[in-house]
């Protein structure tokens, strides 16, 4: 892995834009007051408010806490839209936006689109990483060529891009200002991960050490965590499904999960209806399996427990970790009510 960070570990938090932008920013706010250093927005245009409006709200009502979107992506959105929109956002949050850019998933299922290749996300960096410079930029569509730039441009958003899969993983090394890890906190599979992003890094010349790692991790503080893993059996069943598996056998988590699971609506990540999920998905996710994942990949556990592997992180190079709750339709109150209060206090 990476050599260790001489910056503090940056500790933020998913927070769904499940509600009204402005009761979305009240959320925002607490994370700000108990000492979180960023906050993290998905973008999925029929689970959620829109992401930028959501933003820009939060942008108005904090001062400190760092904004990001994990992630937007370039299919629903054309790259030139997602510069536009960036740049309105880092204008109203100078120096605390980061772009967090990925291949679709529950954006694009839902509405027949296809993920994003990694050939279309180099093309659709390149042409945002020009957009927010400043640059022209030879656009090609059925009317022919056009070549235009973005007014107002906003070149210090850093583009981030997150990744599981090699090819993507190298490509972040390659092209991106930072990466958004989402193998979860297992030393297994962040050493491969991160292996990828420095065969990329160097490949183009770059230092791979000044490459910001963000990891993702569904976080619970917990006596119990027995109780807490049984309900992260769908998140356990959809990266089975969507060809993980290899990765949970590392953990010794051998489970064989269909390609279309019924019962659960939209998806087995962001079900609506989340006890029948968890239900749904026991037939092939065990208690014990659950319970292994937890202690693998997520960060469950006593307050000094997630303590403690927030600092082994750090020890490999990773520079920040975004937390996540259980759920994908209510704020994650609990969970920065929980490590604001016993966590952060302790890594300060």
């Amino acid at each position: 892995m990476s050599a260790p960070s001489t910056a503090p570990l940056r500790i933020g938090v998913r927070v769904p834009p499940c509600d009204r932008a402005d009761r979305v920013v009240e959320t925002v706010r607490r994370a700000e007051r108990l000492g979180f250093d960023d906050v993290w927005f998905p973008d999925s245009q029929l689970l959620w408010r829109d992401v930028f409006t959501t933003l820009t709200a939060a942008a108005l009502g904090t001062e400190r806490i760092g904004l990001g979107t994990a992630v937007t992506n370039l299919a629903t959105r054309h790259p030139a839209v997602v510069a536009s929109a960036a740049r309105s956002v880092a204008e109203l949050a100078p120096g605390r936006f980061t772009l967090g850019l990925g291949v679709g998933n529950s954006s694009v299922g839902p509405i027949g689109l296809r993920q994003t290749t990694s050939a279309a996300m180099r093309e659709g960096l390149g042409m945002l990483r020009a957009l927010l410079d400043g640059r022209d930029w030879d656009f090609e569509g059925a009317g022919g060529k056009a070549r235009s730039r973005l007014r107002d441009p906003r070149p210090e958003v850093p583009l981030h891009l997150a990744a599981s899969g090699p090819r993507n993983l190298r490509l972040a090394g390659e092209v991106a200002d930072g990466v958004i890890l989402l193998s979860g906190v297992s030393p297994r599979t962040l050493e491969g991960a991160t292996a990828r992003v420095r065969e990329g890094a160097e490949a183009a010349g770059r230092d791979a050490g000044r490459v910001p790692l963000t990891v993702s991790a569904f976080c619970a503080v917990t006596d119990d965590v027995t109780s807490e893993a049984r309900l992260i059996k769908p998140i356990c069943a959809s990266i089975a499904q969507n060809g993980g598996a290899p990765f949970l056998a590392l953990a010794g988590i051998d489970v064989d999960v269909p390609a279309t699971v019924d019962g659960v609506y939209p998806d087995l990540v962001h079900a609506e209806d989340w006890d029948a999920a968890v239900e749904i998905c026991s037939a092939w996710i065990s208690d014990e399996a659950a319970l292994r994942f937890a202690e693998e990949f997520c960060l469950f556990g006593t307050a000094e427990q997630i303590t403690e592997r927030l600092r082994g992180l750090h020890t490999t190079g990773v520079t920040g970790v975004f937390l996540q709750h259980v759920g994908s339709y209510d704020p994650p109150t609990d969970l920065i009510e929980a490590v604001g209060a016993s966590v952060l206090t302790q890594l300060t």
